[in-house]
Order: C-alpha cells, then structure tokens, then sequence
C-alpha cells in the first residue's frame, strides 16, 4: 500500500479526489503541500504534459505524461527524471486543478 492507494480506489469507483502531495519532483507545476485535484480520466482523453495520478514499477506518482507511443505513456516529472513507460491501465486520473 502506497501514499495515493486510498485516492486511487476512489478514482476506480468514479470519484473525484483531492490531496496535498508532499516533495519537489513536480516543482513549477505543483509546489509541495498544495491541494490538488483529480479526477478519472480514459486513456484517449491523455495527451503529452497532463499530470496524472499513476503507478510505474509498483511506485506511485503524480506526475507528468511525457510522450505516447502507441497505447504506452513515458511518465515523468517535473525536474527531467523519466520514471518509465505504462499502459493505460497503471493511470488512474488525471489533475484538473492545482491550488
């Protein structure tokens, strides 16, 4: 069980979360301890520089989607770390609002 396990839950039945991610890897576009909001998202509705609520090799992450190829999502943060490739089925919603 990790950080956002009890947001990604709420996203699977259809809700709309929010929370306060904590740390500096998404700094530019979410500064630490800001309310961010996130909603369930279909993969054809993604597209290059969405945040996303994701998992990538058993971590989870709100981060970046950096490229598309195919029906796979390059995600990483903000800084220029790329933390790998995931299907659409390791994307459980996307940011809607930062403040």
């Amino acid at each position: 069980m990790g950080w956002a396990t009890c947001y990604i839950d709420k996203l699977k039945k259809g809700e709309t979360v929010q929370f306060r991610p904590r740390g500096n890897s998404m700094t530019g576009r979410i500064e630490s301890g800001q309310l961010c909001t996130v909603a369930p998202v279909k993969a054809e509705e993604l597209d290059v520089g969405d945040i996303v609520l994701c998992k990538v090799h058993g971590y989870q992450y709100i981060h970046l989607i950096k490229a598309k190829q195919g029906g796979r999502f390059q995600i990483g943060n903000n800084r220029g770390r790329i933390n790998g490739w995931i299907g659409p089925n390791s994307i459980y919603g996307k940011c809607i609002r930062v403040e």
